[in-house]
C-alpha cells in the first residue's frame, strides 16, 4: 500500500512528506481498533526473535534509527509498527532550529538520502515531558544525546551531562553522537583524548545514577546496573581511529557501538554528479553506505577485545538480506531510517521474517 502512495509523497519536500506522514499516523491511531489492527499488519511476535541483552529485553533486533523521532513526538505511534527498540533524538540540552532548510534531500537513483539537519530539536526539557506520558512502555526506548550548536568543544562534556541527567529515568539506553557531520566540530571529539574525556564523564555519571536509582523505571529492564551507553561511530573512520575507538569503548565499559551515521563520502551515488554538487555539504545515508559500514562492523567484531560488545548496525538497510548481512558480519541488532523512506513501514516485517528463516 505504501508504494501507491509513495509517488505522491515524493512530490512534496522530504521534511514536510516526513511530518505530513507523522501527523496522519498519528490522526488515524486515535480511531478506535485502528492500533490493533497496526499491530496486526506490522508486527511480527515470535520467541525466535527475542534477544536478552544487556539487561533488556527486545522483542525483536529491528529498531528505529535516530533522527526519525527527534522530540520524542511519536513512540506510541512507532510502536505499532513492529519495531523491537526506537531510539530518539540527537537532542540537545537547548531548543535549537538546526541548519536552513532545504536540509534534507532524496536521491531516488540511489536509494539514498543527505541530510544536513544540525540537531534541530525542542531541547531535553520537552523531551522529558513527553515521555514522562507515553502510554506504550513495551517497547525499548533509547536517547541518543548531543550537544548544542553554540557549545565549543571543550565544555561540550556539559552538554552531554545535562541530557544524560535528565533522560536518565526515562530511557533505556544512551548513544553518544559525535559523529554527525551537519554540527561544526562535532567529529573532533571522535579523537581519542577529547572521547576518552568525554565517555569517562559520562559512565561516572552512570554510576553515581544507576547506584542511587530505586529500581528500574521501564518493564523491559530485566535488572538493575548500568544503563547501557552506545558511541555512535562515522563511517569515515580509518583502522587506526576504529582501533582507538575499541580500546575507548573497553577502557571506559562502554556497552558497544552504533555502527555507523552518516558518510561525507559520495562515492557509489548514481544521481548526476553536478546535481549532488548542487545539494552542497551534509551526511549521506542508503544503499551507498550499506556495504562500507558493514565492512565496518565486521572489523569491529573481529577486532575487539571484549567478548561481550554489543554492535548495533545501521546503514543502508533496504532489505532482510541486507539485515542478515549486518548480523552475519556482527552486528547484535540493527536500525532502519532511510529504507523506511523508500520501502515503507512493511520493511520492519520483512526484516523480522527473514531474520527468522535464516537464523
Amino acid at each position: 500500500m505504501y508504494q501507491l502512495f509513495k509517488p505522491l509523497l515524493f512530490l512534496i519536500s522530504p521534511e514536510n512528506a516526513h511530518g505530513f506522514t507523522m501527523r496522519v499516523l498519528v490522526f488515524i491511531r486515535r480511531v478506535p481498533g485502528v492500533s490493533f489492527i497496526l499491530r496486526k499488519l506490522f508486527l511480527l511476535a515470535d520467541t525466535r526473535l527475542e534477544k536478552n541483552i544487556l539487561g533488556l529485553k527486545f522483542k525483536n533486533p529491528v529498531g528505529l534509527a535516530a533522527g526519525f523521532d527527534k522530540d520524542a513526538k511519536y513512540i506510541d505511534a512507532l510502536s505499532d509498527l513492529g519495531f523491537g527498540f526506537i531510539e530518539i533524538g540527537t537532542v540537545t540540552p537547548l531548543a535549537q532550529q538546526g541548519n536552513e532548510q532545504p536540509r534534507l534531500f532524496r536521491l531516488p537513483e540511489s536509494e539514498a538520502l543527505i541530510n544536513r539537519m544540525g540537531f534541530n530539536n525542542g531541547g531535553v526539557g520537552e523531551m522529558v515531558e513527553r515521555l514522562k506520558k507515553i502510554k506504550n512502555r513495551q517497547v525499548i526506548i533509547g536517547g541518543n544525546i548531543g550537544k548544542n550548536k553554540i557549545t565549543p568543544n571543550e565544555t561540550a562534556y556539559q552538554d552531554y551531562e545535562k541530557c544524560f541527567t535528565a533522560l536518565f529515568p526515562y530511557v533505556d539506553y544512551f548513544v553518544v553522537n559525535v559523529s554527525s557531520p551537519n554540527t561544526p566540530d562535532l567529529r573532533a571529539l571522535q579523537d581519542k583524548v577529547p572521547l576518552s574525556f568525554l565517555l569517562g564523564r559520562i559512565q561516572t555519571l552512570n554510576a553515581l545514577m544507576s547506584a542511587s536509582s530505586k529500581q528500574p523505571k521501564s518493564e523491559n529492564r530485566l535488572s538493575k546496573s548500568l544503563k547501557p551507553v552506545f558511541l555512535k561511530i562515522a563511517p569515515d573512520l580509518n583502522t587506526e581511529q576504529l582501533d582507538d575507538i575499541l580500546e575507548i569503548v573497553a577502557v571506559n565499559n562502554l556497552a558497544g557501538i552504533v555502527a555507523t551515521n552518516t558518510t561525507i563520502s559520495r562515492e557509489g551515488l548514481k544521481e548526476n554528479a553536478e546535481d549532488i554538487k548542487n545539494i552542497g555539504s551534509g551526511g549521506v545515508s542508503g544503499k551507498t553506505l550499506s556495504e562500507h559500514s558493514t565492512d565496518i562492523i565486521r572489523y569491529l567484531r573481529q577486532n575487539t577485545r571484549q567478548k561481550d560488545l554489543v554492535i548495533i548496525g545501521v546503514g543502508g538497510i533496504s532489505s532482510g538480506d541486507d539485515a542478515v548481512e549486518k548480523m552475519k558480519a556482527g552486528a547484535d541488532l540493527i536500525q532502519i531510517y532511510t529504507g523506511l523512506v523508500y520501502e515503507g513501514p512493511g520493511l520492519v516485517k520483512a526484516i523480522n521474517q527473514k531474520l527468522i528463516s535464516d537464523f
